[in-house]
């Protein structure tokens, strides 16, 4: 979803998950749009999980979810304003995958589920938490060879992008690039300016917002 000049939306589990209950991930990744583009015109994407590009491991032992941009010539099939590049990753215990990756990006892993390690340095990352990498043209991340019973797998989502390197001012639900633009969107939001999105029954995979 691109917020642009503003957009309503809320997030919600499937009304099947509530009712019978479980684990449910909600992940939402607010992406900067470049000042000279924060008021372009709205648009919104659903992106269901048959819909993702699919790649593995050259061993078999990770499963890639290519989301968003692109992982050595594969594309996702989000559409983002930014470049950026999102990808799950489900790494069997022991597993280890390098990636390459664009150089002028920034790189992070946020850990859904399991635990596991990043970088040559192997350092250690369990769920909940977020590694940011350095500078490189690749990715790693290994899975350990023990995981929890109740997480087999080591879940992963790498992100990463061109940093704007440009001011920012956020408050709520808000990003801009100065404090005079967000009371600007604040009375835009009281004075019923904004669009909405339509509710889409069923959707069982989000995608990256842009503000």
């Amino acid at each position: 979803m691109t917020a642009g000049s503003g957009l309503l939306h809320i997030e919600a589990p499937p009304e099947s998950l509530v009712m019978s209950g479980g684990l449910f991930h909600g992940l939402q990744l607010w992406v900067n749009l470049p000042a000279k583009d924060k008021m372009m015109a709205p648009r919104y994407q659903d992106i269901r999980g048959g819909h993702v590009q699919l790649l593995t491991s050259p061993d078999g032992g990770a499963l890639l979810r290519v989301i968003a941009g692109e992982l050595d010539g594969h594309a996702g099939p989000g559409v983002t304003h930014t470049p950026i590049t999102m990808i799950h990753a489900t790494l069997a215990p022991g597993a280890e995958i390098t990636l390459p990756w664009r150089e002028d990006f920034n790189g992070l892993a946020y850990v859904l589920a399991g635990r596991g390690s990043v970088g040559a340095e192997r350092r250690p990352v369990h769920m909940g938490q977020t590694a940011v990498f350095g500078d490189g043209g690749s990715l790693t991340v290994r899975a350990d060879e023990q995981q929890d019973s109740h997480t087999p797998d080591l879940e992963v989502v790498l992100l990463g992008g061109q940093p704007i390197r440009e001011p920012m001012a956020h408050y709520g639900p808000f990003v801009m690039n100065t404090k005079d633009e967000l009371m600007q969107a604040f009375e835009d939001f009281q004075k019923g300016r904004l669009g909405t999105v339509p509710a889409v029954h069923g959707m069982s995979e989000g995608g990256p917002t842009e503000a």
